[in-house]
């Protein structure tokens, strides 16, 4: 059973609010600057730009769509089998998703219900009440991951290499940069937060050092990794080849580990593609299980990339010895990743939540089922 501390409160309620600010920010500005290439008729950028919006929107809509519905078929969430959920008919809840609107639609449920519930009375039945939006708060909270990671992360790619690469600079790319920026960071510590507070058998996330240790760790692994990734498109287009087979043997590692986090092997199949997605920036613990070994694999593999993109890019590239933004980048690309593994290092070695039983990152799988034990919450729990 999940913890009773794990309540909507009111600043989870103000959480909800800045995060559904951010998404139709980062959206606003995907929008703008994919207009604003068709219009100066580059119509590559301006697909590309709008592909990573929609690959983003669709997944996140699918899995959405698929949660509302077995909610409907779980007995403890739908104990008389009726025909609707949060006042949708099953038609409903498809055209809502059809049309885009399903991520909003819980946004707006969420924020409705959880602005009577977290200025109440704080009678048993809110408690009860705000425990049961504290679970669709942390459904908001995966599908936001999914959608940083399937949007956000290689939209920042995409425009970092259209700035370098071409020399190609605007302010609304400017805008658009410093959008996915704020909309990574803010998902990741969404995330863990309701990770660590909906999982009865860890500590909590404290607030403060741990929390601004464990964010720059994986802002600056990030950080570095994309600008690594720019540094091979920059080198050769058909680099993407590359990173193609980073995100295959992503997927092939979930595959693998036989993750069983959907209702449904097809839902399955593609959430693994998306962990592939995710790895391909940062780790994420697949299994809930012991990953040091794995982790370190990771990163060593990780610190080998960013070390020698520059060095490729200068022995098969020398021309780009001449451009302004070598040096820079190759400074940034070594300083980011030495002081996010040394982020690393100190989260996981002093400041990381101890507990009796196995510790664990982002998890699901044997540790999480698909259905919880309450039925309240869907992947938050052991």
């Amino acid at each position: 059973m999940i913890s009773s501390e794990s309540q909507y409160t009111k600043l989870r309620w103000i959480c909800t609010f800045l995060g559904l600010v951010l998404y139709l920010v980062d959206v606003w500005t995907d929008i703008v600057l994919g207009m604003t290439y068709f219009i100066a008729r580059d119509f590559v950028w301006s697909g590309l730009t709008l592909l990573f919006m929609l690959l983003g929107a669709v997944s996140t809509q699918i899995f959405s769509y698929a949660w509302y519905r077995d909610d409907m078929r779980n007995v403890l969430i739908n104990p008389d089998g009726n025909s609707r959920i949060s006042g949708m008919s099953k038609c409903g809840l498809t055209l809502l998703h059809l049309s885009g609107m399903g991520v909003f639609t819980r946004y707006y449920h969420l924020l409705k219900k959880g602005g009577r519930a977290v200025w109440s009375d704080n009678t048993m039945e809110e408690k009860d009440q705000r425990l049961r939006l504290f679970c669709l708060a942390t459904d908001l909270s995966m599908l936001k991951l999914f959608e940083t990671f399937l949007e956000s992360a290689p939209q920042l790619l995409l425009q970092l290499y259209i700035i370098l690469g071409h020399n190609y600079r605007s302010t609304t790319q400017y805008v658009s940069l410093v959008a996915s920026f704020v909309n990574i960071t803010w998902s990741i510590v969404d995330y863990r937060r309701c990770l660590r507070r909906s999982l009865t058998h860890v500590n909590e996330m404290p607030s403060g050092l741990p929390l601004t240790v464990y964010m720059l760790y994986k802002l600056l692994t990030i950080t570095s990794h994309i600008l690594s990734y720019t540094l091979l498109l920059v080198l050769n287009i058909y680099s993407t080849i590359a990173m193609l087979i980073i995100w295959i043997l992503g997927t092939i590692w979930a595959f693998w580990l036989q993750t069983n986090f959907c209702t449904s092997k097809g839902l399955e199949y593609l959430y693994r593609a998306i962990v592939g997605v995710i790895l391909a920036f940062t780790f994420f613990n697949v299994k809930g299980q012991h990953t040091r070994s794995a982790m370190s694999v990771y990163y060593v593999f990780h610190i080998l990339v960013n070390l020698c993109t520059p060095v490729l890019l200068l022995l098969l590239r020398p021309e780009v010895k001449d451009t302004e933004f070598l040096l820079p980048v190759t400074l940034l690309i070594d300083v980011t990743t030495v002081l996010g593994i040394l982020c690393l290092v100190v989260y996981y070695t002093l400041l990381h939540p101890r507990e009796n039983t196995r510790q664990s990152d982002e998890v699901d799988g044997q540790y999480i089922e698909p259905r919880s034990a309450d039925g309240l919450t869907r992947f938050l729990q052991p």
